[in-house]
């Protein structure tokens, strides 16, 4: 056929995973906009619908920014890592059945490179890519974006411009028309360091780059990987795809312009690097257990430290207060040029309840929570995921609630969260109960020895809310996983 090409790859990304899994299991939820992370002083955004991105909130946002964007409308809610296990396994059981090699990437994305559309065409492999989105709609009620492209950096494109909830296929052919105008951060190993070093050479876009000079790109981007990233600009992409070996450490680390000399400045560093390895945790979907913490002198040695938690944690204070307790002091230590955190110790399993306040409360002397001193320039940054031995920021634990839509009659949601919070309360705002009478539920505002419930799950639709005595002792914990109704 005149119009097919040798090789499609494709990329599915699920669409605001997180958030639209509690939309799935708490259908009330359904068209608002939804904050998955922590809401302690310094919780985070893990995941936000569509309707919250409307608002400009986005992942890895504060929490007390994304609320403020978001407004009275913002609704709050608890990872629940479980739910999302779960689902992931399903939509991964969908891709199995379509292809024969699934490289998974993230708990919400992946590679296939179906070999039946060797040669196809573009309306095929459409067509290919709308069927596989409506098998994973039928199996979880889920939405994907899907893009295809001729490697593994276009489809990945592709998917990004098919959101939300559609596909987009990029022929080779259509690489300058499509892919030359976007922004050349649009590629893997551009980051905002690479981004900038480019700039000086006017080069924004990615037909930019592909028309640049080799010797440039070196100076740039360095010798090694600039001419990977030139090449890929230029429509060459061949890596295959493949089964990928499970993560055993996920890391960040940077090199600063100037050196660390000061606690304030090491606390600083400590952060940017936990909440960049933190968010590859949440993406990969398990906890972890051991936290480490590299530092690289002034002179080139270096050392690490570790530290392994009694369980699991997703928590991103957690990870940053372990962090901050094994960092160095540079007035002991030395000038500090490098600082990385990662994780390891990787497992489905997490409490993170149990630990959190110890090592909040027993954070290392001059690096307090509230230390804001500036830091150098970060002149290279580097986030990893290796299987070399060496998983929404305060995401695992902490009570939840901020406001949603005022009322409280049939059909409208009220407040979660907007009762003044108690100090010995049995049930959390965001937990999963469930009563012989009315089934499973979820708590919506817990205080002053009453709780209210939303009763409903995946297959029932939008359900009554109830309100019952806090101690009723019929309204008892529930498994989180009954939401789904399977």
């Amino acid at each position: 056929m005149t119009d097919g090409q040798d090789r499609w790859v494709l990329h599915v990304d699920m669409d605001a995973f997180f958030a639209s899994c509690e939309q799935l299991t708490r259908p009330t939820l359904r068209g608002r906009p939804v904050l998955v992370g922590g809401q302690g002083g310094r919780g985070v955004v893990a995941g936000c619908s569509y309707e919250a991105r409307a608002f400009g909130a986005r992942s890895a946002m504060p929490s007390h920014q994304a609320r403020r964007l978001v407004g009275p409308s913002a609704v709050f809610v608890s990872p629940r890592m479980p739910v999302y296990r779960a689902l992931s396994r399903r939509v991964f059981e969908v891709f199995a059945e379509h292809a024969p090699v699934v490289e998974q990437v993230s708990v919400d994305e992946a590679f296939l490179e179906p070999p039946e559309l060797r040669g196809a065409d573009v309306d095929r492999t459409r067509r290919w890519a709308q069927d596989l989105r409506a098998a994973i709609r039928e199996a979880t009620g889920l939405p994907a974006s899907v893009g295809a492209g001729a490697g593994k950096q276009y489809a990945k494109i592709a998917s990004e411009l098919a959101k939300p909830d559609g596909v987009t296929v990029v022929a080779r052919r259509d690489h300058e028309r499509v892919l030359h105008p976007l922004p050349v951060r649009s590629l893997w190993g551009v980051g905002p360091v690479a981004g900038e070093r480019l700039a000086q050479f006017g080069v924004t876009t990615i037909g930019d780059l592909a028309a640049m000079d080799d010797d440039d790109v070196a100076h740039a981007l360095g010798k090694t990987v600039g001419p990977a990233i030139a090449r890929i600009a230029r429509g060459y992409d061949d890596r295959p795809v493949h089964e990928r070996a499970e993560a055993k450490q996920i890391s960040a680390e940077s090199t600063f312009a100037a050196d660390l000399t000061t606690p304030g400045q090491v606390t600083a560093a400590v952060r940017r690097a936990a909440e960049a390895a933190h968010r590859r945790l949440l993406r990969d979907g398990r906890a972890a257990r051991t936290v480490t913490v590299k530092v690289k002198r002034s002179d080139f040695t270096s050392i690490s430290r570790s530290y392994t938690l009694p369980e699991g944690t997703t928590s991103l204070e957690t990870i940053i207060a372990v962090a901050r307790s094994l960092a160095p002091d540079p007035v002991d230590f030395g000038a500090i040029r490098l600082l990385g955190v990662g994780v390891a110790g990787l497992t489905d399993f997490h409490q993170d309840a149990l630990f959190e306040q110890e090592f909040t409360l027993g954070a290392r002397p001059g690096a307090g929570a509230d230390d804001d001193e500036d830091l150098p320039d970060i002149v290279g940054v580097g986030t990893t995921v290796t299987t070399e031995e060496s998983e929404p920021a305060d995401a695992g634990s902490g009570p939840t609630g901020a406001g949603a839509a005022a009322g409280t009659g049939e059909g409208e949601l009220p407040a979660i969260g907007a009762w003044r919070r108690g100090e010995d309360r049995r049930f959390e705002t965001g937990a999963d109960v469930r009563h012989p009478e009315f089934g499973h539920g979820w708590v919506q505002g817990s205080g002053h020895g009453r709780v209210s419930v939303r009763f409903e799950t995946a297959v029932t639709g939008p359900g009554r809310m109830r309100t019952f005595a806090e101690d009723d002792p019929a309204l008892e914990p529930a498994d989180p996983l009954d939401s789904l109704g399977w």
